[in-house]
């Protein structure tokens, strides 16, 4: 097997487990507060990251005053980006209290359509793919969510929540090229964690109960989905172009849709199926590459460069 293929596959399995991450995230939501559980796993997250950044400084034999640095730089857009994560992590796991994982994870996936679009904030060009891709989700948006007096409200806050996460990625893409990525997730996952702590006896009755029986879905969401999922797309991204490594992460909703069904008994209807096809249409266009982009990843494939990873959650938006 080539190492193409490896890294396919790995990032596959990455796209697989924060898919299903949306599962955990609703079986979480039936047992404790949103804040409660995003306070839990963003802890859980940044622990289990630790270990990489240690097993990666040994790699590169960073001595102690170069890993200190590398954490000073990170700290002040690791506010920033922590900030964007809780708001973003907040609007999600409130909608998901009143959606299902599989609208979840199809209304969370058109960050990927939006980030080109915010892009515009920060001078980017919208190229044509973008404006196609749109022309596909909004349709299928309101197909997939649609009640007839209008969206519902989970959906909706998913859709906020979408909207936050298109920032944020843009955020981390303008962060990661001076700062570690592994050190910025840690440290946006404790300030993520930190107000979380904070607003979860302000808008909790029963802060932090229940925890134990929703243990599971915390240390999947916390230390699987971050842990294992972080480490995959690490690797995998080693030896992907960015647009192939884009689409297939793009998967996490499919997934997540599939292990609503699974694990969850949920079902779309025929409606839902056409939308979330036409959703999942505009997510995949809005990667296709450019010919100038195709040549910059020939390039740096031929050169030996690593693609920078992008912190979950949510998935990546690995193009620009």
């Amino acid at each position: 097997m080539s190492a193409a293929s490896r890294s396919h596959l790995l990032l596959l399995a990455c796209a697989a487990i924060w898919g299903f991450a949306f599962v955990a995230q609703r079986l979480g939501a039936d047992v404790v507060g949103a804040y409660t559980f995003i306070a839990a796993r963003n802890y859980l997250g940044a622990a289990a990251l630790l270990p990489l950044v240690w097993l990666i400084d040994r790699r590169d034999n960073r001595d102690a005053a170069a890993r200190c640095q590398a954490w000073a730089r990170a700290v002040r857009p690791g506010l920033v980006i922590g900030v964007l994560l809780f708001a973003g992590s907040a609007l999600q796991q409130l909608g998901i209290e009143q959606t299902t994982a599989g609208n979840a994870a199809f209304v969370t996936g058109l960050y990927m359509v939006l980030v080109p679009l915010a892009g515009r904030f920060f001078g980017h060009a919208t190229p044509v793919a973008t404006w196609a891709g749109i022309a596909l989700a909004v349709p299928g948006l309101f197909l997939l969510t649609w009640t007839g007096t209008g969206m519902g409200p989970g959906d909706l806050l998913c859709l906020m929540g979408a909207v936050v996460w298109a920032f944020h990625i843009l955020t981390v893409g303008r962060a990661s090229s001076a700062t570690d990525p592994l050190r910025l997730s840690i440290l946006q996952f404790v300030v993520a964690a930190v107000l979380a702590t904070g607003a979860a006896p302000i808008a909790e009755s029963r802060p932090f109960a229940g925890l134990g029986d929703a243990v599971g879905a915390v240390v999947f969401a916390g230390l699987v989905s971050t842990g294992i999922g972080y480490t995959l797309q690490v690797i995998g991204m080693r030896h992907a172009r960015a647009s192939v490594a884009a689409m297939i992460m793009a998967l996490e909703a499919v997934f997540g849709a599939l292990g609503g069904a699974l694990f969850l008994g949920e079902r779309l209807t025929g409606r839902g199926l056409l939308g979330a096809g036409l959703m999942m249409a505009g997510i995949l266009v809005t990667q296709i590459p450019s010919r100038r982009e195709r040549a910059q990843e020939e390039a740096a494939l031929r050169a030996g460069e690593e693609l920078p990873p992008v912190p979950e959650p949510p998935s990546t938006a690995l193009r620009g």
